[in-house]
Order: C-alpha cells, then sequence, then structure tokens
C-alpha cells in the first residue's frame, strides 16, 4: 500500500484499550454493521489494522473487530445463517458477538450458549439500531426508554459471561429523539450493573445517520461514567476525525463504522495515529481494486458460493471506487458481476496507474438518510416503565424480528 509521510514515532496518543481481559493495542472498535461486518470484511480489516500497529510501535489485539448483529432468538434457535454469521477465523480474537434482544430471559439464554460453547470472547448489546422494523418493536434505539427492561437484559448477560471471563459492552444512541434523551440514564445502569465499556453514538434514532453526530454528548457520557472505558462514535470518516474526537470528548476510544466503507485500510491510519505516527495510506487504483478482489475472494470462500460471494461484493463497489475515474459504464457493470473472472475482467480494463484522488475520495460514504419520526410500539413513550400490555409486546417481538 502506499503511504504518506514517515513512520515517525512519538508519544502514543492513546494508551491501549481495556474491554474486560482484553487488551486492544489501538483503542478502535470496528462498528458492527448489518450486511457488512462478516468474516470476510473483519479479515481484510484485520490485515491492515494490524500492518498500522506495527508502524506505530504498538503492540496487544490490533483493534476490536465486532461480527454482524444477531438476534438472540435467532442464535438459541441456531438458525443456519445465524451460526454463519457468529463464525470466525481461526486467527480471529478477541472473538466479538453482538447480540440484540428485547428479551431478558433469551437474551440470557444466546449469551450462556456463547460462552458455555466458547463462541465468542466479548459480547456487545446492541441499543443503537435506528431500523424502524428494531424500534417498532421496542428494540434497538427505542429500548433503553424503559429503564427496567434495559438494566434486565444488560443484567442477565453479564451473569451468563461473567464466569466465563467474558466482558460484556453496550452500544447505544443518544435517545429516541431530541426530546426523549437516553444515554446518560443507560450508561450508569450499564456501568452498575457490570458492563466492561459503553459507546456513545452521538446522534438519535430520530436522526438515523443524518446531521451531524452530538460529540458533546460523548464528552457528557464521559464525565458521568468513569470506572470503564467511554468508547465514541459517528463521523469519523479519517484518522484525523478520531484524534479529533478523542480531544473534544476525551473518550476512550472510538468506534468506526461507515467511514470503512470500501476502504478497510483506514484501521491502518487509525492504529498509526493512535501510537502517534504521521503514516497514512494512500493507495491508487491498483491497489484498490486489489482489495476489492481479494475481499470478493474472502466472500466467497465466507459463503461458499461463488455467485452469492460476488452478490455480496457488489454493494461495496461504489465505496471502493469513490473518487477514482472508473466511468459509469466500468461501474454500471461492475454492479452486475456474478463471478470472479468476470470481475477480473472488468477491473484488467481499467485505468490501474490511476493515483489516490484525494480530496474525492474522502469523507463521508454510505446512505445518510434523512431525519424522521421514530416507529415505536403503542403508547411507547407514555412512561420510563414497561405495562402489562408492553411486556407482552416485547416477549412476542424477540419472536418477530428475524435473526441473523
Amino acid at each position: 500500500m502506499t503511504t504518506t509521510a514517515p513512520t515517525a514515532t512519538t508519544t502514543p496518543v492513546l494508551p491501549p484499550l481495556h474491554i474486560g481481559r482484553h487488551v486492544i493495542g489501538s483503542p478502535v472498535v470496528l462498528a458492527p454493521m448489518a450486511g457488512i461486518t462478516n468474516r470476510a470484511f473483519r479479515r481484510l480489516c484485520r490485515g491492515y489494522g494490524a500492518a498500522g500497529l506495527e508502524a506505530g510501535g504498538a503492540s496487544g489485539a490490533t483493534s476490536l473487530y465486532v461480527a454482524e448483529m444477531v438476534t438472540s432468538r435467532a442464535l438459541v434457535e441456531r438458525t443456519p445463517e445465524t451460526m454463519r454469521l457468529i463464525s470466525h477465523d481461526p486467527e480471529e480474537f478477541p472473538r466479538s458477538v453482538q447480540l440484540y434482544s428485547v428479551d431478558p430471559a433469551t437474551a440470557g439464554l444466546a449469551a450462556r450458549m456463547l460462552v458455555t460453547e466458547d463462541r465468542a470472547d466479548h459480547i456487545d448489546l446492541n441499543f443503537g439500531c435506528p431500523v424502524p422494523k428494531v424500534t417498532r418493536k421496542g428494540g434497538g434505539a427505542a429500548l433503553p426508554w424503559k429503564t427496567d427492561l434495559f438494566r434486565s437484559i444488560v443484567r442477565a448477560v453479564v451473569r451468563e459471561a461473567s464466569p466465563y471471563d467474558v466482558p460484556v459492552t453496550v452500544k447505544m444512541r443518544v435517545g429516541i429523539d431530541e426530546d426523549h434523551v437516553t444515554y446518560l440514564d443507560a450508561g450508569r445502569i450499564a456501568e452498575a450493573e457490570g458492563v466492561a465499556a459503553v459507546a456513545l453514538h452521538g446522534r438519535t434514532a430520530a436522526q438515523a445517520y443524518s446531521g451531524q453526530a452530538d460529540w458533546d454528548a460523548i464528552a457528557r457520557l464521559k464525565e458521568a461514567v468513569t470506572s470503564v472505558p467511554v468508547l465514541g462514535n459517528g463521523d469519523i470518516w479519517s484518522a484525523e476525525d478520531a484524534l479529533a474526537m478523542v480531544r473534544h470528548t476525551g473518550c476512550d476510544g472510538v468506534v468506526v463504522g461507515r467511514g470503512c466503507l470500501g476502504r478497510p485500510w483506514l484501521f491502518t491510519d487509525l492504529a498509526a495515529a493512535f501510537a502517534g505516527s504521521e503514516e497514512r495510506v494512500r493507495p491508487g487504483l491498483r491497489e484498490v481494486t486489489d482489495v476489492l478482489r481479494r475481499h470478493a475472494e474472502y466472500l466467497v470462500d465466507f459463503f461458499e458460493d461463488e455467485q452469492r460471494g460476488c452478490r455480496e461484493i457488489r454493494k461495496h463497489i461504489a465505496w471502493y471506487l469513490k473518487g477514482f475515474p472508473a466511468g459509469s459504464t466500468v461501474r454500471n457493470r461492475l454492479a452486475l458481476v456474478d463471478s470472479l473472472e468476470a470481475l477480473d475482467a472488468l477491473i484488467a480494463g481499467m485505468d490501474l496507474d490511476a493515483p489516490w484522488p484525494g480530496e474525492p475520495a474522502e469523507g463521508p460514504r454510505g446512505r445518510a438518510g434523512s431525519p424522521r419520526v421514530v416507529a415505536l410500539p403503542e403508547n411507547w413513550l407514555r412512561g420510563r416503565e414497561l405495562d402489562a400490555v408492553q411486556r407482552e409486546q416485547v416477549a412476542q417481538a424477540e419472536l418477530s424480528v428475524s435473526g441473523g
């Protein structure tokens, strides 16, 4: 990979991140993203994170790479797709799984399965998803509004995981909307229940991914939660953004989601930056297409199906080629690839000597969406505790959100 600036190392910007017994050399977490952070993508990110850690002279696990969310119910029922999603490479450590649940009993059973069968070294709990099919069931970013339910789920998972020394973390949002803010209460509850860290995406569910992340909220959470690490998430598109977030909020590490879409080498930049190095990756088109091709190969291996792996790589192509002069015809044809051979042929027809385009390749990637009214169960906002009807609703909701 082409780099800029020397590998000069100064004092590390942040010390290693401690998540329970795990020491993460670079204080960076890959955010779980549906359809993205499968074993194939995590393999790419780990490789680049290791390169950055080596450049900075740091040690420990490179970063924490979280698998895409699975529902507790589907995990307990061992649906084939869910079992695929929690699979890890033999050398992957810590093995990190994110659980979604709206039912404490099922969440506890899922955690018990993960730890007793040695399927995870770290469990993250999703309380930040803003997708309507999740929030309308009282899950994701809607759930912390019900403090008793939130506390019960966290307690159940920590209770099952603690005897096996598997740390549990929580990822959440600022709240449902600006009138229904939950993060400070949720952070304090999670800390009291024994989680190993809390992560905050500085947006409400109503914002989805629009507007700007509220880094001040991350700073306030850092002031409120003092005994475990606080991680910041939102609008990290470069290593410089990550450093700026740390300076602004005092957070102990960062969680990166959309910023690494089509650029897994961002983990090289992040690891180097937090180790005090100014080295950054600036790949030309030949190097980028090499990564794209390797990603496709990893997907084929993950799905054990060449056609499905190639269908999955399609969503990544625009992100990889952002800013490069690939041309609409080539881009359209790439979006229809159904074999590695076809992908190779299309790549061979591109101007592979094109250099890194600079600014056009930087900045936001992925869909931001627009602000919206959050879909919620009936009367969800009437109070902070579940009523009898809502208890029945959330019990049924665990059954109706598809797993995997």
